[in-house]
């Protein structure tokens, strides 16, 4: 288990030191994102090449690389049209702090790959509770991909330029795509559950554990009602539609 484990940190440290290096040469916001997708796949691919090879590692490495797939060309599509990413300004021509970011993102995916990562040297039968995992991860990945297309798609509308989107997934929730990127890493850690050692099973399950922390406290929703609030913070019918419309879960309004 410990083996496994450090080579597949190595390996996401070696693929996002490379690209940062890049990234900072060239001053780049491009390769970040695409980059977050890269290591992901890559470190699912380690995972199956260190496995049995079995049909039951195989489906946990292609639900990884779907949703990795998706978000990466998502967002790499989205930078490419914006021309650059906000995130960093005043960040990519600092070697150490956009260096941080960098290695911020190398350890949040081994940290959130450890089921995968600990499936490939665990059990290789099927086992039906692994079905409740892919129910979940289906329903996260749809969930955040709908989310994402119906945010975007609204903000390029140039008569929604000064508003905030309160329709489709977001009539319900103030950031559903939040919610179906925390089921996803939910349904692949139940998915993985079965195969696992009672060590890899108490290990692993920092996975979800991490990115509910990190949307819910961290880098997340705070960042993002912060700025909201600041731009619409003043404005009655925000007050009323903060109020009404649930954070997280999509949920019916709540009466005004």
């Amino acid at each position: 288990m410990f083996s496994i484990i450090c080579w597949s940190l190595v390996l996401s440290l070696i693929i996002n030191g490379v690209l940062f290096l890049l990234a900072f040469r060239f001053k780049s916001d491009k390769l970040t994102d695409a980059s977050y997708a890269i290591s992901f796949i890559a470190l699912a691919l380690f995972a199956f090449l260190k496995s049995q090879r079995t049909s039951y590692i195989t489906v946990g490495v292609v639900l990884v690389c779907i949703w990795a797939t998706r978000i990466g060309s998502f967002l790499l599509y989205r930078v490419l049209r914006a021309g650059s990413d906000h995130r960093f300004d005043g960040m990519r021509e600092n070697f150490w702090r956009f260096g941080k970011f960098w290695l911020g993102q190398a350890l949040t995916v081994w940290i959130l790959m450890l089921p995968i990562t600990l499936l490939s040297s665990g059990k290789s039968q099927w086992h039906s509770f692994a079905l409740i995992g892919v129910a979940a991860w289906l329903t996260g990945f749809v969930l955040e991909s709908v989310a994402d297309f119906q945010k975007y798609r609204f903000a390029q509308n140039p008569a929604n330029k000064k508003q905030w989107i309160e329709s489709g997934l977001w009539y319900y929730s103030r950031h559903p795509n939040y919610f179906g990127e925390i089921l996803v890493w939910i349904g692949i850690y139940l998915y993985a559950f079965p195969g696992l050692s009672l060590a890899s099973k108490l290990v692993s399950i920092v996975s979800p554990l991490l990115i509910t922390t990190l949307l819910l406290f961290v880098s997340g929703i705070p960042i993002l009602e912060k700025s909201a609030d600041k731009r619409w913070g003043s404005e009655p019918a925000y007050k009323v539609y903060k109020h009404r419309t649930s954070i997280l879960i999509p949920l019916p309004k709540k009466r005004a």
